[in-house]
């Protein structure tokens, strides 16, 4: 993991050449070598590491935006959602190219405030989990009303946003994904 500033590169030395941890340390970036855990993910990682650098700290406000976190390998993907629902209680957002996804606790009532002009109106909501044996929307083209939702039967995909604000209650955890405008 090289810490330089406020931005945070989380790597193993299996995808990291020696030359740049070098050149970092020669630049005072903190290294700290996690190679040894080959278990978890790098980002599972680097979320670990943000999440303990101050133990004290309320992390309500806490928001880790990962770029490039979407659009690759679908396994890696699948590793960067699970990471998601891992640590439920931190909002994390993997951003692509064209979309954003983040995690929605089943624990709150939520009120999503859509920037027009750089998201939509493309969305879905898909549960994580667990089944949702009751999902609520408004200010969706489509809907929700006390609706079931799980794998193998109905999720919202192809949905769209249809004002600026969206409310979302559900019974299970859920993942929230938009389209972006670059």
């Amino acid at each position: 993991m090289l810490l330089h500033g406020f931005f945070s590169y989380e790597c193993d030395h299996s995808s990291l050449a020696q030359i740049l941890v070098l050149a970092s340390k020669m630049q005072g970036t903190k290294v700290v070598d996690e190679s040894h855990d080959q278990d978890t993910t790098d980002l599972r990682k680097c979320v670990a590491y943000v999440r303990d650098l101050a133990p004290n700290l309320d992390k309500s406000n806490l928001c880790i935006l990962v770029a490039g976190a979407l659009g690759g390998r679908f396994d890696h993907e699948a590793g960067n959602i699970n990471v998601l629902y891992r640590f439920s209680t931190i909002r994390i957002i993997l951003l692509s190219d064209d979309c954003l996804i983040y995690l929605l606790p089943r624990t709150h009532h939520h009120e999503i405030h859509i920037q027009s002009s750089v998201e939509g109106p493309h969305c879905g909501l898909i549960p994580i989990g667990m089944t949702s044996v009751s999902t609520t929307t408004t200010g969706l083209q489509w809907d929700l009303t006390n609706t079931e939702m799980r794998f193998g039967d109905m999720v919202s995909t192809s949905n769209l946003v249809q004002g600026e604000k969206i409310t979302v209650q559900s019974s299970s955890d859920l993942l929230w994904t938009i389209s972006i405008k670059m």
